[in-house]
């Protein structure tokens, strides 16, 4: 039993975060609970300041602090290679690789009708819009290697009214096959990236 309702409203709250348990939030909240009203305002106004100033890149959709990415308005980036991916915690595991120097294009997630997510709910059309719109090279699917994944990137690869100077590739199976891709290890994710191949031929 929790002797205060305060204490439990707080306990709840953070247990709804991914991966923690009750357990986990009860020592989170009394550890804030013992902290200076300093140290928790500072906390409280970081998590306030994240959910108020943080925007979506127009370009991208990325997340970014302002209308435009750091990685989008970067001239020294490879202008004409977008990597597609599935979320930004995949745009930071690549990022960690150092093996990519292109252009990121997140779509928030990937078709999955057991969960009600169909094409439209994700940012596949401005990813045609883009494709379509600039002297793009290469597109590379780095999507992870479950159903859902493959089925969003042969969805967008069939999608794409490619010109035949645009090459479409994927990762190579240096993922393991059912593996989400942000808990790659980073040697293997960067190996992926440097190898890459033909999209058409992973189909095969």
């Amino acid at each position: 039993m929790i002797p205060s309702k305060y204490i439990e409203d707080a306990v709840n709250e953070v247990a709804s975060l991914p991966g923690v348990g009750r357990k986990t939030a009860l020592r989170y909240v009394l550890d804030l609970l013992s902290r200076s009203e300093v140290e928790v305002s500072r906390f409280t106004k970081s998590i306030d300041d994240l959910r108020k100033n943080i925007k979506l890149c127009k370009v991208c959709r990325n997340v970014s602090d302002a209308e435009i990415c750091g990685i989008c308005s970067n001239n020294s980036r490879d202008q004409k290679t977008i990597c597609v991916v599935e979320d930004i915690r995949d745009v930071m595991a690549i990022e960690a690789t150092h093996q990519y120097k292109g252009l990121y294009h997140v779509l928030g997630g990937k078709i999955s009708p057991m969960d009600g997510i169909g094409p439209s709910d994700l940012h596949i059309d401005s990813l045609l819009q883009r494709i379509n719109g600039q002297d793009i090279k290469e597109l590379i699917l780095a999507l992870s290697s479950t159903m859902e994944g493959d089925t969003t990137s042969y969805f967008i690869f069939k999608k794409i009214q490619k010109p035949e100077n645009v090459t479409v590739s994927t990762l190579s199976r240096g993922v393991a096959v059912g593996d989400e891709l942000q808990y790659a290890d980073e040697l293997t994710l960067g190996r992926s990236i440097q190898y890459r191949t033909p999209y058409d031929k992973a189909l095969y």
